[in-house]
């Protein structure tokens, strides 16, 4: 290896970029602890900008190809690690200093499943690696705390901040750990303003990658609030897909980019339903219906979810489908999911202003 130094190494790989970055993996601080073996070996670690990156496998390949290419070089090693990225600082959102991203999640009508997406979205970051928090913001309809298993109501320490609960590894706190679950929430805007404040600054969410917020549908007062309050790396718009929710979702788009949030996609739930009998698959709502709206609105389709069974039984349990069955074709929709979304984070991250999507 005498032919090869750890100089050549960098100079090989500032010529490999990131696929969803598209910047090389030396500017952006990837490679770390280069090592030069005996046999023409090379040893090194490749820190991504999250440990759900949806492209791995492609870096990895770039990676080695551009090494290999090195005279004297016989085999390569990679070992992986990941550093998620901080997004562009800003004054507001400062009361939430440890959490580097905030994601949001939305639908521009209700009975969509907007909860059951950003309940697996969260366990599934935190199945990558991630550690990840989940803020049920659902005032008016609070669903997290069922579907998550958890009862009671959050603690304080210091008589200043109320300490998030855990469920699956994953920090949350709801609206509906506070209040009679047969109460009826008749806020009005101000109320609402000072609620989600509370829930955002008044928590003790600590060091998170990721903290998924979970919205009321349609474009009320709390998506406004939070445009305000907290400077999210983006949303995710949840639609089934029939005519009828992605019209909804137009809508919420626009309010969205009105308001300088980033849509970061679409996710189609419910995209066809899955018989646990025969397997067989039925567009019980229409079929393609969340491509042919991310196309229009020049976004991507972050995933399809299928409607089965599944899904719904382990939301009423408790345990999400991406916890209790992590190797499931269910469990495995919500995963690519989530690296699709994480990556986009990346992107919005390393740039405030996310490129338009282009399908094809």
């Amino acid at each position: 290896m005498s032919q090869v130094t750890e100089r050549d190494v960098m100079s090989a790989l500032s010529k490999v970029n990131d696929p969803e970055l598209h910047r090389d993996l030396v500017s952006l601080d990837m490679v770390q602890d280069v090592r030069l073996l005996p046999g023409g070996a090379i040893k090194l670690r490749i820190d991504l900008t999250t440990p759900a990156c949806p492209l791995k496998g492609q870096i990895q390949g770039d990676v080695e190809a551009a090494l290999r290419a090195l005279p004297g070089v016989n085999s390569v090693e990679l070992e992986w690690g990941a550093k998620v990225r901080k997004s562009q600082p800003a004054a507001k959102g400062a009361f939430i200093p440890g959490v580097k991203h905030v994601v949001l999640v939305g639908a521009g009508k209700g009975g969509v499943g907007k909860s059951t997406v950003a309940l697996n979205l969260a366990a599934a970051l935190r199945l990558e690696g991630a550690t990840v928090g989940l803020l049920d913001a659902d005032f008016y309809g609070p669903s997290v705390p069922i579907m998550t298993g958890l009862q009671g109501k959050p603690t304080s320490k210091d008589g200043k901040t109320l300490e998030p609960l855990d469920a699956h590894g994953l920090k949350v706190m709801s609206i509906g750990f506070l209040v009679d679950p047969d109460q009826a929430m008749v806020w009005r805007g101000p109320m609402l303003h000072s609620a989600i404040t509370q829930l955002l600054r008044d928590v003790n969410w600590g060091e998170l990658d990721y903290l998924v917020l979970d919205l009321p549908p349609g474009t009320g007062d709390v998506p406004l609030s939070l445009s305000q309050l907290v400077n999210a790396a983006g949303i995710v718009l949840v639609s089934t897909p029939q005519d009828v929710a992605l019209a909804d979702v137009v809508k919420a788009k626009a309010m969205f980019d009105r308001v300088s949030v980033p849509v970061l996609g679409i996710v189609e739930n419910m995209s066809e339903f899955v018989c646990p009998h025969c397997s067989q698959g039925t567009p019980i709502f229409d079929t393609g219906g969340g491509g042919r709206a991310a196309e229009a609105m020049k976004i991507p389709l972050l995933g399809r979810i299928p409607l089965d069974l599944a899904i719904r039984m382990g939301g009423d349990r408790g345990i999400p489908v991406t916890v209790e069955h992590p190797d499931s074709k269910q469990a495995a929709a919500f995963r690519e999911m989530a690296r699709n979304i994480a990556g986009r984070v990346s992107v919005a991250a390393l740039d405030t202003k996310l490129p338009v999507f282009k399908l094809g």
